[in-house]
């Protein structure tokens, strides 16, 4: 009786593992077409706060960044949860860079390149502007580190770029700068 409990159970088991359809390569493709299913970012939601791409894309000062971060294919990965610190330059602070850099790192023979200088401003985790000390070295995304300082009241990252504004989104936060980033290379 105990051994056929047991059988009964192990044959329920695999029967509710192989009964139901296969979902391994399901995709809603009531259409017909051949268009890939989109990601977070497309999720459309009008009642909950903005994103970090949705802040972003709605900012004049950083159309260069949104346009680097959709090159890089990383809008869906800076829709989700997070939760995400970025360090968000400004258009002005890419056109610090010299002449022709952002042009280059934009096509897709770069996009290497273009991805390890986005993940250099990106930490996992909220790190509010004034949780931000002095002397703080926070893991970035693409295994690098940056540096905080303060300086005459003002937070600096890496000796250079000064934070001018922080903007809390549904998954982290942006603190504006000035300079773009650049990790060291590899």
């Amino acid at each position: 009786m105990k051994k056929t409990i047991q059988y009964s159970i192990i044959l329920m088991a695999l029967a509710s593992c192989s009964s139901g359809p296969d979902t391994s390569s399901v995709s809603d493709n009531t259409s017909g077409s051949s268009a890939p299913m989109a990601g977070q970012s497309a999720v459309q939601d009008k009642e909950s706060a903005a994103n970090i791409v949705q802040v972003a894309s709605g900012s004049a000062d950083h159309t260069t960044l949104v346009e680097a971060v959709k090159a890089g294919e990383l809008v869906d990965v800076l829709s989700n949860a997070g939760p995400f610190t970025v360090f968000a330059p400004t258009n002005a602070a890419f056109d610090k860079l010299p002449a022709g850099t952002v042009e280059d790192l934009l096509k897709k023979e770069n996009k290497e390149a273009l991805v390890n200088i986005l993940e250099y401003h990106v930490s996992v985790g909220v790190y509010k502007a004034d949780a931000l000390t002095d002397g703080q070295v926070l893991g970035q995304v693409n295994g690098d580190n940056i540096t905080i300082s303060k300086k005459d009241g003002k937070t600096v990252v890496n000796g250079k770029a000064v934070v001018v504004a922080s903007i809390p989104t549904s998954n982290g936060i942006i603190h504006v700068i000035d300079e773009v980033l650049l990790p060291a290379t590899k």
